[in-house]
């Protein structure tokens, strides 16, 4: 089966570097590595959707794939696949006159056996900074679970704001309502 990757109308023209990892498209070759951190338990606590198959996954990110507001990337060091990032432009509240696309919804989730070097919020600073500089948007938000510390600690060290703590407002198929959190942050708010 051949290689698909993200159309290049959708991501830079050349994949996205950081110090000590590169960004780029998720590869059909991917999935496997990705299946291999995605569904242990240690992750799927954290995630809405608990366990997925290869053939669900590799179809999710053909759909990525195809639709030019899903701007989502594979984090890779060393040429391993270590993580991913999903940023998905979308429209805002729906107000009247309300300019398209300038609002982004961000996501991601890692292998936690790179956990605690900073892999994750290098990444996520970067999609961050391309989001804002790149694609013009004006607001990023990103959601988690109160108790998933781990996700707080990368939202918070990205520059974004806790805005919202919702009691019992997050559905989990094995631990049934939990708090979560929202946060979020303006092209304004970044710190150089």
């Amino acid at each position: 089966m051949p290689s698909e990757t993200v159309p290049s109308e959708t991501m830079p023209s050349e994949n996205l570097r950081t110090e000590r990892l590169e960004l780029r498209p998720v590869r059909d070759e991917d999935v496997d590595r990705i299946l291999e951190y995605r569904n242990l338990p240690a992750v799927t606590r954290w995630l809405l959707t608990t366990e997925v198959d290869a053939a669900s996954l590799r179809a999710a990110w053909r759909r990525a794939a195809e639709n030019p507001d899903d701007h989502s990337v594979a984090v890779t060091l060393d040429g391993l696949v270590i993580g991913t990032v999903s940023l998905t432009v979308l429209d805002g509240m729906g107000q009247p006159d309300m300019p398209p696309r300038t609002e982004a919804d961000l996501g991601y989730t890692f292998d936690p056996a790179y956990g605690g070097r900073g892999y994750a919020t290098e990444a996520v600073t970067a999609m961050v900074a391309y989001a804002f500089d790149r694609l013009g948007v004006r607001r990023i938000t990103a959601g988690c679970f109160a108790d998933n510390l781990a996700s707080v600690r990368i939202l918070e060290k990205v520059g974004m704001r806790r805005e919202q703590h919702g009691v019992g407002d997050s559905w989990h198929a094995e631990l049934g309502w939990v708090d979560g959190y929202t946060y979020a942050m303006l092209a304004g708010d970044r710190r150089e």
